[in-house]
């Protein structure tokens, strides 16, 4: 199964990345066993997000920017409003990457 690399640039991806990057630079793991935990980390959020997630939510804002690369769309919405089941929320700015599941496949 492939995976996309999406999720590392996520918070908890970013931290995930930066303690690799300090055992590496410590002597604690070496550089081929931290790409594999990255590795690991992509497919167990793809499965994650596959099995557990169930909830559905609704996007309106304005569209600043919108991009399709490699198979890859991308929009930045300014004044998002997310409603979902138990309410919503409103955010200044989002940025949303998608890509088509069917490459995951391949």
């Amino acid at each position: 199964m492939a995976t996309f690399e999406l999720y590392r640039r996520s918070t908890i991806g970013m931290c995930l990345t930066e303690t690799l990057d300090e055992m590496v630079q410590n002597g604690t793991l070496t550089p081929e066993l931290a790409i594999q935990v990255l590795v690991q980390f992509d497919k167990s959020m793809t499965d994650a997000l596959e099995s557990q997630v169930k909830s559905k939510v609704s996007i309106k804002g304005h569209l600043h920017t919108y991009r399709f690369c490699d198979n890859v769309w991308t929009f930045i919405l300014q004044d998002a409003m997310f409603k979902y089941d138990d309410g919503q929320e409103n955010v200044g700015r989002v940025k949303i990457v998608a890509c088509d599941s069917k490459l995951l496949t391949q």
